[in-house]
C-alpha cells in the first residue's frame, strides 16, 4: 500500500511540475493605433465612448475568423498596444461617418493607421454658455447624406466623455427632416429645474450632438465644454 501511495505521489508531482513549465510562445510585442480624421476639415471625428465606433481586426493564419474589437475614444483616436505581430484585416464598423473599406495591414512593432472619413453630419459654429439659470447651446449643421437628421441634443455629465448614451441630463429635439445649413439651432438645459442632478457649485461637461437617420449610424459631435454652474 505504501508503495502504491509513493507511485501516486510521484506521478502527481511530475504532472504538476510539467504544467508549471513556461510555454514557448512570445507575448504580444506589436500594436495598432491611429485617428479618424475628417477628410474636409482635417479635424478628429468626435465619438461616443459607449456604443460608439468600433474597429474589428481579424488576425490572418488561423481557422477562426472571430474579430477582436478596438474601441474608439471620444476624441476620435484609438490604440491597442498588445497585439501579436502578424497580418490583420482592419475594418471600422457602426460609425458616425460614411462606410470605409477594410484594410489589410502588416502590424509589426507599434503600427499607425489613420482613417480619412466623411462624417454623416458636421456640427459647426458651436457655442455653449451659461446664461442666467440656463446652459444655452447654439450651432449649425452640415449634413453629407440625403437622409433626414433624426435628432439633435445637448448632453450634460460630470464626465468629459458625455454624449447621447452617457448623460445625466439631456435636451433633445426630434427633427426628422433635412438640416438647413444656414439655420442656427438652439438647445437649452434649465439648471434650476435640474438642480437635484446638476448641483450648483459643481463643474459639468456639456456636448452637442446630431444623429443622422441611417442604419447603425452614431451621433456626430463637437468637443465637450466644461462649465461651472
Amino acid at each position: 500500500m505504501n508503495k502504491l501511495k509513493y507511485i501516486f505521489f510521484a506521478t502527481a508531482l511530475a504532472l504538476g511540475m510539467t504544467s508549471c513549465e513556461k510555454d514557448n510562445y512570445d507575448g504580444p510585442t506589436a500594436g495598432l493605433s491611429g485617428r479618424f480624421v475628417d477628410v474636409k476639415t482635417k479635424e478628429l471625428i468626435e465619438q461616443d465612448i459607449i456604443l460608439g465606433t468600433t474597429i474589428e481586426i481579424i488576425e490572418h493564419g488561423y481557422a477562426s475568423r472571430t474579430p477582436q474589437a478596438l474601441i474608439v475614444k471620444t476624441d476620435g483616436t484609438y490604440a491597442n498596444t498588445m497585439l501579436f505581430a502578424n497580418t490583420y484585416t482592419v475594418t471600422p464598423v457602426r460609425g458616425n461617418f460614411l462606410p470605409v473599406d477594410s484594410q489589410v495591414v502588416d502590424i509589426k512593432g507599434q503600427t499607425t493607421l489613420d482613417f480619412s472619413v466623411t462624417p454623416y453630419i458636421r456640427v459647426q459654429d458651436v457655442s455653449i454658455v451659461k446664461s442666467g439659470t440656463k446652459v444655452v447651446a447654439t450651432f449649425k449643421l452640415e449634413q453629407n447624406v440625403i437622409n433626414n437628421v433624426k435628432k439633435i441634443g445637448l448632453y450634460a455629465h460630470s464626465d468629459a466623455r458625455v454624449g447621447e448614451p452617457m448623460r445625466l441630463v439631456a435636451s433633445e429635439i426630434n427633427l426628422n427632416a433635412p438640416s438647413d445649413p444656414t439655420h442656427v439651432y438652439t438647445l437649452e438645459i434649465d439648471l434650476a429645474a435640474n438642480s437635484n442632478t446638476l448641483k450648483p457649485g459643481n463643474k459639468y461637461y456639456f456636448r452637442v450632438g446630431a444623429l443622422i437617420d441611417a442604419g447603425e449610424a452614431k451621433p456626430n459631435y463637437r468637443p465637450a465644454v466644461r462649465l461651472d454652474i
